[in-house]
Order: structure tokens, then C-alpha cells, then sequence
């Protein structure tokens, strides 16, 4: 599968990493995306498949948003209201995430 997950942050991506393997890349968006972040995404994304994951927070869904515009054929996935975003949502809650997006050949076990 060519697919990217796209992230937040640093440390969302690190805790992530823990459960993927590295044919799938994941990218962050560092925040607040600009022209300049949005346009380098799209350069490295080509024509892989679009995965978001963001927070469950006003900040996570303002740049979910801006990346269903840009992506719309992405999958999304989704942490739990709750949960301290992606970095901060249970090990089974993130495996289930994973599967939903048929990414089980790619999970670690």
C-alpha cells in the first residue's frame, strides 16, 4: 500500500511510529498549516493514499478540515474526545484506528 498518515505534531507521529511500520510514512503538519506547509504536504503526498489524524480538539479539527478540502478522497480516523490528542489516545484505541483503515499488514505486532 502507498499511504501517508498525516499528524499534527512531533509526538503524535512518534507515538504513532510505535504501532506502523515504516513502509507507511507519516507526516506532520506542525501546527497551524500555512500556504507554504499545505503545498510541501501536497508535494510529498503525490498520488499516495491520504490518511488524517488529528486531534479531537477545536485545533485538530480546523486543520482536519483544511486537509479534507485539499484531500478529499483522504480517510480519516479519529481519537476520542477525552484523550490528550493523538499522542495521548490508548495503545487499543489506535490499533482499532489502524484496522478501520485496513492498515493491518502494516501494524506491528
Amino acid at each position: 500500500m502507498d499511504a501517508v498518515i498525516i499528524v499534527e505534531g512531533h509526538n503524535d507521529r512518534i507515538h504513532l511510529r510505535k504501532f506502523i511500520t515504516d513502509e507507511i510514512e507519516i507526516l506532520c503538519t506542525n501546527g497551524t498549516l500555512n500556504s507554504q506547509r499545505l503545498e510541501a504536504l501536497i508535494h510529498q503526498i503525490d498520488q499516495k493514499q491520504v490518511i488524517i489524524f488529528t486531534d479531537n480538539d477545536s485545533a485538530g479539527k480546523k486543520i482536519r478540515k483544511i486537509l479534507a478540502d485539499v484531500f478529499p478522497d483522504a480517510e480519516h480516523l479519529y481519537t476520542k474526545k477525552g484523550y490528550a490528542g493523538v499522542e495521548g489516545t490508548p495503545d487499543e484505541h489506535i490499533l482499532s484506528q489502524l484496522e478501520k483503515a485496513e492498515l493491518d499488514d502494516y501494524i506491528l505486532k
